[in-house]
């Protein structure tokens, strides 16, 4: 039988925490750099020797070199392998991010992000890779899960560093810190193993067969016998075909609405605050409204497997909607102000983003574990990575027009309003097109 099957059969062991925690930080880190710049733009931008670009651009080139870094370096560890091209994303996205505070040239910077995306872009998927292929498929959703909440701190990462050094050493040296993934080198060089199915893939199967008994996955003297394993391919087109139409284009819906969302609203969410209070009142807020991202994250996991993906999707979506109205109609009606350590902030504006953080963030943990299952195995990978690559062309744009619908963020009516739409089409997206998924097995649900 193939490797990759037989690595169901055994138990959890030390290494499998040990793919877990380097696969957790990379994610971490990874997130940390994408989300830095949010924290600082504000700090950036009249410091800057530029003539044309705004801070929109600034942002979305980094989500346009995340787009190629996903397709190229995809391609790449077809042939250098998933291990050395870990290395390498993580080398790149972590020194081209530092080198971003080296200059006050907008066009070098344009370019220094374009470089850096390229790297994390890169860097992203490949911990899913690992988690996928060396964990046992019964603890399988368990490990997805922690890695994903990985995002969640690396954001928080992303606004605790500018709180606490940017009036010490200012928006550059902020940037430096985005060499910290650095350290994840020699872990991954040392300690991360190279992919089963890229060494099977390559014929090197004694090779596979060696990691496996190095870290204890298989008993020393067991004979192996390893027999190739047919991996059907299948076009793109295929899902717009049949029974699968339907559910590619909710897919795509959802990861369109949910990337442009998040990016839209938390990329965006220090210099709004910050434009209204200070610059360190801003941060402050936005660490404490980012935080929300976390019990949300936790109960729709929760919930996922009680109330099923498609009644948490429609709820989540629904109610992040509420949220992303009520930020929008802060500009109008407020009802006093919240203070906490000397820092101040409008209430409803305060409601708004709590409830927008906690839900929006919450549709994301079912959105995970949703698109995967709506497609037998030869479709899975294909239908998420399209799914998924709708997705980056909402990074890309969201950044732009976010900046553009609320004047460089002096109102935010329009652009909330916009969320209000978006989450709102998600939620009735998957009322009238999605299917429940709860308790079927992945047959089940393929018919």
């Amino acid at each position: 039988m193939s490797l990759i099957k037989f690595l169901e059969q055994t138990e959890l062991t030390r290494f499998h925490y040990l793919i877990l925690s380097i696969a957790f930080l990379t994610y971490l880190f990874t997130a940390m750099n994408v989300l830095l710049i949010s924290g600082l733009i504000k700090k950036m931008m009249p410091e800057l020797v530029n003539n044309w670009g705004g801070a929109g651009l600034l942002i979305s080139i980094g989500f346009l070199g995340m787009f190629f870094g996903a397709l190229g370096i995809g391609k790449l560890s077809d042939i250098i392998g998933r291990k050395s091209s870990l290395l390498l994303t993580v080398l790149i996205h972590a020194v081209f991010t530092a080198l971003c505070g080296t200059t006050h040239d907008y066009n070098i910077l344009l370019l220094y992000r374009f470089i850096a995306g390229i790297g994390l872009g890169g860097a992203l998927p490949i911990p899913g890779v690992y988690i996928s292929e060396y964990i046992p498929a019964k603890h399988r959703g368990t490990f997805v899960g922690l890695i994903e909440t990985a995002w969640v701190w690396g954001a928080l990462l992303s606004l605790f560093l500018p709180l606490v050094f940017i009036q010490s050493i200012d928006w550059e040296g902020v940037f430096y810190w985005g060499l910290t993934p650095i350290i994840l080198i020699p872990l991954i060089a040392i300690y991360l193993p190279e992919s089963i199915r890229y060494l099977e893939k390559k014929g090197k199967v004694n090779e596979a067969i060696e990691v496996l008994r190095k870290n204890k996955l298989i008993p020393e003297g067991q004979e192996i016998k390893v027999e190739s394993e047919k991996i059907t391919k299948i076009s793109w087109r295929e899902l717009f075909k049949r029974e699968y139409l339907i559910r590619t284009i909710l897919l795509m819906t959802l990861w369109f609405i949910l990337v442009y969302t998040y990016y839209g609203i938390f990329i965006w969410l220090p210099k709004i605050l910050a434009d209204r209070y200070s610059l360190v009142g801003g941060l402050f807020w936005s660490l404490i409204i980012t935080s929300a991202q976390i019990p949300g994250y936790y109960s729709a996991a929760y919930l996922l497997d009680r109330v099923g993906r498609k009644k948490v999707l429609e709820i989540y979506l629904t109610l992040a909607a509420i949220g992303s109205i009520t930020v929008g109609l802060s500009d109008y009606i407020e009802l006093g102000t919240v203070g906490l350590l000397g820092y101040k902030i409008g209430t409803i504006l305060l409601i708004g983003f709590l409830v927008v953080s906690f839900f929006n963030l919450g549709a994301w943990s079912a959105l995970y574990t949703y698109t995967p299952e709506l497609y037998p195995t030869e479709y899975r990978g294909t239908g998420s990575g399209i799914a998924a690559a709708t997705g980056r062309v909402a990074g890309i744009l969201a950044p732009m027009i976010t900046e553009i619908l609320t004047f460089g963020g002096a109102y935010l009516m329009i652009a909330y309003t916009a969320f209000f739409i978006l989450h709102l089409i998600g939620a009735l997206s998957v009322k009238v097109a999605g299917i429940e998924t709860k308790g079927l097995t992945l047959e089940e649900i393929s018919k």
